[in-house]
């Protein structure tokens, strides 16, 4: 028995290693590796034995499966489900959650659907081997309905079932993009173990295990900020395509920066008039700073960080709402407004800031999930000097200004030292770390990779957010 377990688990080493080698292939991002998902051996309960009532209970159900064969409708169910490839699942949710699922059509679902069940895959694998269970059609030396799969499912163990796991993980996944119909898609879920049993391929206590293996991978995601990320943009597509995008003035996915990250000093340039207009700008009701909830809480694993390194987060802006952007084109279009020229842009000429792409007509900030920041030292008590101010006009406000910022090496140009292109790269490195990424012409600027809204322009004003 010892030799059968070792020769598994061997087998099951080099199976999982050549799950991950197909994932990297096939474009797959996998969201932990197979060290880092729970070991199922330890969450589950060994299968049935041979002779306690459980297992009684499993020949129970082989037999009503076996009954159910006769029904053609419900056997070609089976065939469809026994098909191993993500397509196919996928087309089998397709009608319960209401949209065709496919790389094409509907990509960042997609995206989250084979990441997700790709990293879930890899759980089930030790434990088929460590227990090694015989399954149904091997032990009563019948033909399963789906005879193609005997060859290869022979000697290999029964206990939990992929299928059904990944089957009642794409039915949880399904039901949180699309949580209205998450009753007729977890029905189809569940019928999807059903559907193993009735072939012949597992028992019910294989698909009942299988089951909670999902929900326990699952789980595991969660605690991932890539997933989160990426489970918001699925939800966002999806309710683009079906027509239920929110209304550009819901802000129930934002939250109050100042709730959010505590630690940050607020210090809002839109809402005063120091800035590169002259005046308040349309749209800014409180010197508030507002993001949505995934871009609060990467950002606060930024402040985290950053606290052990003895800085705060000075923020200048965060959301800006669509009638501030209007605001900034209005001022530009007036080339005789130069009231703030010597402090923000001496040496661009008035009339180029649309050609120097300085002023666009819209704004990534406008999406909810850039913010504009800098670092305050917390041992002097002051801003720290970064060569450069925000919202300054020119090439020194480039992060490649005296430096290259992916290397962190630094070149003297004369116009900054050697300290202020070392501040901008621990900021901009902290934001990296937690899932940002920078802006080519303003060290200030980062956006969150992943934004939860990438194609919505938001339109309601920055005041602070009611509970």
């Amino acid at each position: 028995m010892k030799k059968i377990i070792i020769i598994g688990t061997m087998a099951a080493i080099l199976f999982c290693g050549s799950l991950q080698i197909k994932a990297q292939n096939s474009g797959i991002t996998q969201y932990f590796g197979k060290e880092e998902m729970p070991n199922l051996i330890k969450c589950l309960p060994p299968p049935p034995d041979t002779i306690g009532t459980d297992f009684a209970n499993d020949i129970m159900r082989y037999m009503w499966g076996k009954m159910q064969r006769n029904d053609s409708v419900r056997a070609a169910l089976v065939f469809r489900d026994a098909v191993w490839d993500y397509d196919s699942l996928f087309a089998v949710f397709s009608v319960p959650f209401g949209l065709e699922i496919s790389k094409e059509s509907t990509p960042d679902i997609y995206k989250l659907m084979v990441n997700s069940l790709s990293t879930i895959d890899q759980t089930r694998v030790e434990p088929k081997a460590f227990y090694h269970r015989k399954r149904p059609f091997e032990r009563f030396h019948e033909h399963m309905l789906t005879r193609y799969e005997e060859a290869e499912l022979s000697g290999e163990g029964s206990y939990p079932s992929g299928h059904s796991q990944r089957g009642y993980a794409a039915a949880l996944l399904l039901s949180e993009v699309n949580p209205a119909n998450a009753d007729t898609i977890m029905a189809r879920g569940f019928m999807y173990g059903e559907s193993r049993v009735i072939a012949g391929a597992h028992w019910q206590s294989d698909v009942d295990a299988s089951r909670l293996c999902a929900a326990i991978g699952l789980a595991r995601l969660h605690t991932s900020e890539t997933f989160l990320a990426q489970l918001g943009k699925a939800q966002a597509e999806f309710k683009r395509l079906t027509g239920a995008l929110p209304s550009t003035e819901d802000c129930s996915q934002f939250v109050n920066l100042a709730d959010a990250v505590p630690d940050a000093i607020l210090e809002i340039r839109y809402y005063s008039t120091y800035n590169f207009v002259g005046k308040r700008v349309d749209g800014y009701l409180e010197p508030v700073a507002l993001l949505t909830r995934q871009a609060a809480d990467s950002l606060r694993a930024v402040s985290d960080d950053l606290k052990e390194q003895g800085y705060r987060l000075k923020i200048y802006d965060a959301y800006r709402p669509q009638c501030a952007v209007d605001h900034f084109v209005r001022w530009a279009s007036d080339v005789n407004d130069t009231l703030m020229k010597p402090y923000f842009y001496p040496e661009v000429p008035r009339d180029s800031l649309f050609e120097l792409v300085y002023i666009a007509d819209k704004s990534s900030h406008t999406r909810g999930s850039t913010v504009d920041l800098t670092l305050f030292d917390m041992r002097t008590e002051k801003e720290v000097d970064m060569g450069g101010t925000f919202d300054w006009f020119g090439h020194e406000s480039h992060p490649d200004f005296g430096g290259n910022p992916e290397t962190g090496e630094f070149n003297d140009n004369g116009k900054i030292t050697a300290e202020q292109f070392h501040n901008r790269m621990i900021l901009r490195e902290a934001m990296l770390r937690h899932g940002f990424k920078p802006f080519d012409t303003e060290w200030w600027h980062f956006t969150l990779e992943n934004e939860l809204f990438p194609d919505t322009y938001f339109t309601f004003p920055v005041r602070k957010l009611q509970p």
